[in-house]
């Protein structure tokens, strides 16, 4: 599966990560994941419940024996949970909530694995993107978060998804990155002796 940015589109993110951490002490980092989870038991929740279904019609509208009802209903079980076990079929159908609750744990997890919480002043701020999932995260740390409202990061997340809609990732990872720089640089400005402390570029998983 190919990278969702090209080598000129991450060097572009990360002159642009450069670009606003020169006016703020804070500490920029980009993650862009194909998927946040494999969400492989999905297919089984969705064939599950099509089997506690199937019995139903064929019991009360049709003259089958029990045996071949739980016959068909084991079928329709398999038959179900294989198909959506496709990788394109399984990511379609996983629910909205199970999907973004997944992005927030594995945003979470990459901000503590790529040490963003191991900034001198606790000002280090992840911007996490699941293609697959269509979810975005900003995870800050703790001392960006009692200055800034989440409200203000959940507007720039769904600028970036508006614009993975429309084949503008790069674009909308740019322009997000922008906005948190302006965001960050009203709280906590740059020092003289500040220094880069994580890397200025995106990663790609």
């Amino acid at each position: 599966m190919p990278n969702a940015l090209t080598p000129d589109e991450r060097a572009r993110i990360g002159n642009a990560i450069e670009a606003a951490e020169a006016h703020t002490a804070g500490e920029i980092y980009v993650v862009v994941a194909r998927q946040a989870d494999d969400h492989y038991l999905v297919p089984v929740l969705w064939a599950a419940l099509l089997a506690l279904f199937i019995p139903w019609p064929l019991h009360f509208f049709t003259e089958l024996s029990t045996t071949t009802i739980l016959i068909i209903q084991g079928v329709s079980f398999l038959l179900c949970a294989s198909v959506l076990a496709h990788p394109s079929l399984r990511a379609a159908t996983v629910p909205a909530s199970i999907a973004c609750e997944a992005a927030r744990k594995a945003a979470h997890a990459q901000f503590f694995a790529h040490g963003v919480h191991l900034t001198e002043e606790r000002t280090g701020l992840l911007i996490y993107v699941a293609l697959a999932e269509r979810c975005v995260e900003v995870v800050a740390d703790d001392v960006i978060d009692a200055k800034v409202d989440q409200s203000e990061w959940k507007a720039l997340t769904q600028q970036i998804v508006a614009a993975a809609k429309e084949d503008r990732l790069a674009e909308g990872l740019i322009q997000v990155i922008e906005a948190a720089g302006r965001l960050l640089s009203r709280h906590f400005p740059r020092k003289a002796d500040d220094r880069n402390e994580i890397p200025n570029r995106v990663v790609e998983i």
